[in-house]
């Protein structure tokens, strides 16, 4: 409970063996809570009696677990939990069955809340599955992994949603061998009423092994044997030193010098056998190295001790760690099939580099984005790590949220926010979609470049996204833009750098040419990309188009010869025509023209980017008087050098020309182009912008 503004989180290390470690934190999220979430005090069961002082100590979730329901996303939870289902932690299956009446389920006036729990989990249960036997007399056991050494709060939730009256339900709750409730009965304690939500609180004493179950069982006093749980929550308790760190219950014996140098012999011992493995291990695999390359590449689990497996590549170097994050981001397969209808063929929404891409619905009605990694990608597993460990660090409502992930059975399944209207590049060109106002556009850019601002100051080292492009610009109901797509990412360089050298990846037509000659990547890429989208939103075209004339195949360089002449209206979509005031389209093209300067170092900051789009949108809704380049810091510079004027034929001939071109833009005859690709590290210094596009346009190029 904060009884002031301030809130203080001390991170410290602790030395165990003479050895200090290191405490960091990577993120931290404060989120308000109410009051009766968490009450003071619980009950004991060894022994028995009251505990006090919850709000005191620190917790921290180990499970949030939904019994005999599906999986609920954080989107469906008052507070931002992620419940999953309890299928995994049943020690015998078979035992239990699950029942559901969801809309049957209503809150107390006073105590249980949807902020306690969501209706998707009152509203369902595992129940035993006695199958209509009243002889039937067994325990339905779940069974969870904590750190010794720490108490636990365990909270477990009844809803009764099965008994057709009160008082014909009553059971016995277990929590290791402990009964914690003896012919418990719900209907009891909410009232007589049916459907009620209620939960009990308990504390368990300090635990000395790393199992900890949770059991439902028949009361001899029932006519009927039958039992019933709706959810399950534990968490750890921090300690006397207030230290939630599992490294607490490594034994210590002070004051004893003999059982320290037994506790240093058996650690040289271990050690050494340790390294004796490590011997045998490296022996056996330079000796099965050829062979194993011979094989062909293929995904294989490697089991980091849950039921589900992360990906690792027999072609790797070396063996590919286990992917770190937590439990409330791994979703079960068969979650996903449910939500998918076992990747049925007419849902796919889109196809990629990585893989398919299905729309898909969870149990508990939240629409989700599936993309379903192809194992023959040899981008796969590098672009699936990648996007799980940036995506679980950002939150921005201008990103795509990252739901959850599954590595179970050599899939890389990534699951993410569904965002209905598709993409940019949809809006724009090759679909059946209703053309986008100019005002929308507009703010569609600014969207996009607000979740790319975010992405390259929020932390303190910058993201550079590496892969910007309209395809990764997703649209939600309301036409929000969010950044999509981290496959590709890479941080930022050191504070002493000032660039990051890396093989070049990305896709053609949206790739920063100082970034493919010289292989060194800034934000400032990212910038160029931004800017190639820019004048494709104004153009509505593809940026690389090889069935038009050569001058226009790639969209930057015709877009920035017209600009250059002041000419930009008259490459404008024609849907835009008459609709576009001449002082907001002259910002846009000017934005647009910094962006795509030959040098980063020409190149605007992405904030400043962004101030200038805001202000085109302020110059297309009403007319300022002030030029914002004689007034604002936060304007773009002038670009240098110019490129010169061009030729007064080619001038006449692509006015004469421009709107057979134009009205030719949305044609689905044309071939889009761009599609992403990589170097290898040798050097590409001498070759230009214009060679380097024209190898999509020779045969001899490909």
């Amino acid at each position: 409970e904060v009884a002031s503004g301030r809130v203080d989180r001390i991170f410290s290390g602790e030395a165990f063996w003479g050895v200090k470690s290191v405490s960091f934190v990577n993120a931290l999220e404060l989120v308000s809570v109410p009051d009766n979430l968490i009450t003071d005090d619980a009950s004991l069961f060894n022994p028995p009696g009251p505990f006090t002082g919850l709000v005191t100590r620190a917790l921290e979730t180990i499970a949030h677990v939904n019994m005999g329901g599906p999986f609920v996303s954080l989107t469906n939870d008052t507070l931002g939990r992620t419940w999953v289902p309890d299928r995994n932690f049943l020690l015998v299956p078979n035992l239990a069955t699950s029942a559901s009446n969801i809309p049957a389920v209503q809150y107390p006036q006073s105590g249980a809340s949807p902020e306690t729990a969501p209706q998707t989990v009152y509203g369902t249960c595992t129940r035993l599955n006695s199958a209509g036997d009243p002889r039937s007399n067994f325990n339905v056991t779940w069974g969870f992994r904590v750190d010794p050494g720490f108490q636990y709060l365990v909270r477990l939730h009844f809803c009764d949603i099965v008994s057709t009256s009160a008082n014909e339900l009553l059971f016995n709750v277990f929590i290791g061998t402990f009964l914690v409730a003896r012919d418990f009965e719900v209907s009891l304690n909410t009232g007589g009423r049916l459907a009620v939500p209620y939960f009990l609180d308990f504390v368990t004493p300090t635990m000395d092994a790393r199992n900890l179950t949770v059991s439902i069982g028949p009361s001899p006093r029932s006519s009927y044997p039958d039992a019933i749980l709706n959810g399950l929550e534990i968490m750890k308790i921090s300690n006397s030193r207030d230290s939630l760190s599992g490294s607490s219950v490594l034994p210590r014996f002070p004051g004893s010098k003999s059982k320290n140098v037994w506790i240093i012999v058996g650690v040289c011992v271990g050690v050494l056998a340790a390294l004796a493995a490590v011997g045998v291990l490296l022996f056996v695999r330079r000796r099965r190295k050829r062979a194993r390359r011979a094989r062909s590449k293929t995904w294989v689990p490697i089991s980091d001790g849950t039921t589900s497996h992360t990906m690792g590549s027999k072609y790797s170097t070396g063996t590919a760690a286990s992917i770190g994050s937590g439990l409330s981001y791994r979703i079960p397969l068969l979650s996903v099939q449910e939500a998918t209808n076992t990747f049925d063929e007419s849902l796919i929404i889109g196809v990629g580099g990585f893989g398919k891409v299905y729309k898909g619905v969870f149990s508990d009605g939240t629409k989700v984005a599936v993309k379903r990694g192809n194992p023959r990608s040899h981008q796969g597993l590098a672009e699936f790590r990648t996007e799980i460990e940036m995506l679980s660090q950002f939150r921005h409502r201008h990103l795509v949220s990252l739901i959850g992930y599954c590595d179970e059975k050599n899939e890389m399944i990534l699951v993410y926010e569904y965002m209905e209207n598709g993409t940019l590049k949809s809006h724009l060109y090759g679909s059946d979609y209703p053309s986008l106002g100019w005002k929308e556009r507009l703010e569609i850019c600014i969207g996009a470049a607000r979740g790319l601002h975010y992405l390259h100051t929020g932390y303190a080292k910058a993201v550079i996204h590496r892969d910007v492009k309209s395809a990764n610009i997703l649209l939600d109901e309301n036409f929000m833009a969010k950044v999509a797509d981290f496959g590709l990412s890479k941080t930022g360089p050191e504070l002493d750098q000032t660039h990051v050298s890396t093989a070049v990846k990305g896709s053609f037509g949206y790739l920063d040419p100082e970034y493919f000659r010289r292989q060194q990547l800034t934000e400032k890429s990212d910038v160029y990309s931004f800017g190639v989208v820019l004048f494709e939103v104004l153009c509505a075209r593809p940026v690389i188009d090889p069935s038009l004339a050569r001058e226009m195949v790639n969209l930057a360089e015709w877009a920035m010869r017209w600009q250059k002449k002041g000419q930009l209206d008259q490459i404008v979509d024609p849907n835009l025509a008459g609709k576009v005031r001449p002082e907001s389209l002259r910002k846009f093209g000017e934005t647009a023209e910094k962006c795509l300067a030959d040098f980063g170092v020409d190149r605007p900051s992405m904030g400043d980017v962004l101030w200038n789009l805001e202000y085109a949108l302020q110059l297309q809704e009403s007319v300022v008087r002030d030029d914002p380049d004689e007034n604002s810091a936060n304007a773009i510079g002038q670009i240098s050098p110019r490129v010169g004027e061009l030729d007064d034929d080619n001038d006449n001939n692509n006015n004469n020309n421009n709107n057979n071109n134009n009205n030719n833009n949305n044609n689905n005859n044309n071939v889009d182009s761009v599609a992403r690709f990589e170097t290898s590290s040798t050097s590409v210094d001498d070759l230009s912008m214009s060679r380097v596009f024209s190898q999509l346009v020779k045969s001899e190029g490909r």
